[in-house]
């Protein structure tokens, strides 16, 4: 049973991460709305320097500037395992956090990697949400819960970095281009019928009608949740009368 002190979810053995050098006053809100009913072990947002006015709860770590997609999916793959001190990381971002504290189930700690699920590709679609050998994989995604032994084993096995399909994603490198290596390692990754609790990023047939843990990405039914990048109104207006701009810069 979730163990609950002050009515907040208690997880002492998961830290609540975002990697990142964009967006960060978005991503420390998210952090602290994924905080609202939680007390997590710790909480750390890695980045390139530390933010102005960064909340006490949340530590700073140090990493060189990302300035590309695939310094981040690099440094998830091989480098966010030397920043954690719990058993378990719940990975968040600006635009994907928790949602429903409420929705917590204490089986997602059973699984060394849970995301949201990802739809079953067209079967002329030989790539995508697939395996080497074109097994269809159905969970996966960067907002999720992984384990520390997940985090470190890519090093330890010395897994290659390299394409898949002209990709770097992180996500489909943990969980369709290496899982088999990872789960002879001993790492469990989560099934559909769990994950569908956990997460959700696009709205199909096992995803709806769900109140996730997290989300990841605005649109179906997430497309209300919580927005924290958009620019405040009066800045807004600001920007149109001294510069003439007609579209929000967030």
């Amino acid at each position: 049973m979730p163990e609950y002190k002050n009515g907040k979810l208690q997880l002492p053995n998961v830290t609540l991460v975002a990697l990142t050098s964009v967006k960060i006053k978005p991503t420390i809100k998210a952090m602290l709305y994924s905080m609202r009913g939680i007390d997590f072990g710790d909480a750390v947002l890695i980045t390139h320097e530390k933010p102005f006015m960064l909340p006490k709860k949340i530590r700073y770590a140090h990493i060189d500037k990302i300035d590309e997609i695939n310094k981040f999916n690099y440094a998830c793959v091989y480098e966010l395992g030397k920043y954690i001190k719990t058993d378990y990381i719940l990975l968040v971002h600006y635009d994907g956090f928790v949602i429903h504290p409420e929705s917590w189930r204490d089986e997602f700690l059973d699984y060394d990697y849970i995301g949201s699920p990802w739809p079953l590709p067209p079967d002329d679609d030989p790539v995508k949400y697939r395996d080497p050998d074109g097994k269809i994989i159905r969970v996966g995604n960067s907002v999720g819960i992984r384990s520390k032994k997940l985090l470190d084993l890519p090093g330890q096995l010395n897994l290659p970095w390299e394409s898949f399909y002209g990709w770097y994603n992180e996500d489909g490198f943990l969980c369709c281009h290496h899982h088999k290596e990872l789960e002879a390692a001993g790492c469990k990754y989560a099934p559909i019928e769990v994950a569908r609790y956990f997460g959700r990023e696009q709205t199909f047939e096992e995803t709806t009608g769900i109140k996730p843990f997290t989300f990841h990405k605005w649109g179906g039914e997430n497309a209300d949740f919580p927005k924290f990048d958009k620019t405040p109104w009066i800045k807004v207006l600001y920007r149109r009368i001294r510069y003439g701009q007609k579209k929000e810069d967030t």
